[in-house]
């Protein structure tokens, strides 16, 4: 008997996300690495976990989530000014570049510079997905 999904699975998967658009956003499949989820973890929206539910090992499905239900919508509150002397070359203060900022504790947190004027460099914290519907194509490959 084939095991199915069910609410504290923990499953072995890859993702592929895809945008409006139809273009990709990121998949594990890049890399070969596929992700492990824990269901009921809360480490994915409820609105993911109720897709998965019922998957069976080699079963594909794809669904689209809105943002609400994906990354979240952009929070202005994750948007900081940073001073421009806190670049270097290695990480130049430039529209787009994504740079990792060390928080305490050592928690990296990685930011797009969306603005430089003057002085004063724009870092957006959001997820680069934040505030878009999300298409995931969900590869089952395992359930543990």
């Amino acid at each position: 008997m084939s095991k199915i999904i069910k609410n504290n699975s923990e499953v072995i998967v890859h993702i592929t996300m895809k945008l409006a658009d139809g273009s990709a956003a990121d998949s594990t499949k890049v890399n070969n690495k596929p992700a492990k989820i824990i269901m009921g973890d809360a480490s994915i929206s409820p609105a993911f976990e109720q897709e998965l539910l019922g998957l069976s090992e080699k079963e594909s499905k794809e669904f689209t989530l809105e943002a609400n239900d994906a990354f979240g919508e952009s929070n202005p509150d994750n948007i900081h000014y940073v001073d421009a002397t806190k670049f270097s070359a290695e990480a130049p203060a430039k529209v787009g570049n994504i740079i990792t900022f060390t928080q305490p504790g050592g928690i990296e947190l990685p930011g797009m510079i969306s603005d430089v004027s003057g002085s004063s460099v724009t870092v957006d914290f959001n997820h680069p997905l934040a505030g878009q519907a999300v298409t995931f194509v969900i590869d089952v490959i395992e359930i543990l």
